[in-house]
């Protein structure tokens, strides 16, 4: 039951991608453009997202278990330490680069073209370089 509903949000979600234009590079980095040629549309994507995980995480508070049983995690810590802070400025010097972030770069690749598949080894690459990173920079603000 677990990966029908994993299914069926991943489609819900990349369908919501695609139609938003979450996937069009041109829209997000017009949207990020705030002293250019700013194109605000994606302000309602943003909206759209956050009302219903206002209601989710409202709905999750006190709760051990999921609707389906399995366990949920637990509250992130809100401490914002120097992973959190290098981690959002590198996402956003990626974002605002291409375009993409995860989840729209992997649903760009259903209609093709060699970009999307390089900046997704890129991304994946990054990924796995990520851990041996932290390590050392873990190790320098120790220091």
């Amino acid at each position: 039951m677990r990966n029908v509903f994993a299914f069926l949000s991943g489609g819900l979600f990349g369908a919501g991608l695609l139609i938003s234009g979450m996937t069009n590079t041109e829209k997000v980095q017009g949207w990020l453009d705030v002293f250019g040629d700013w194109d605000p549309t994606l302000a309602f994507v943003l909206g759209g997202a956050i009302l219903p995980m206002a209601i989710a995480w409202r709905f999750a508070t006190g709760r051990a278990r999921s609707v389906l049983g399995t366990n949920l995690p637990e509250k992130p810590n809100p401490r914002l330490g120097h992973n959190l802070v290098v981690g959002s400025v590198l996402f956003g010097m990626g974002w605002g680069l291409v375009g993409l972030c995860p989840g729209p770069a992997i649903a760009s690749l259903s209609y093709g073209g060699v970009g999307g598949l390089v900046f997704l080894v890129s991304m994946l690459a990054g990924m796995l370089a990520a851990p041996p990173i932290r390590v050392q920079i873990d190790r320098m603000a120790a220091a």
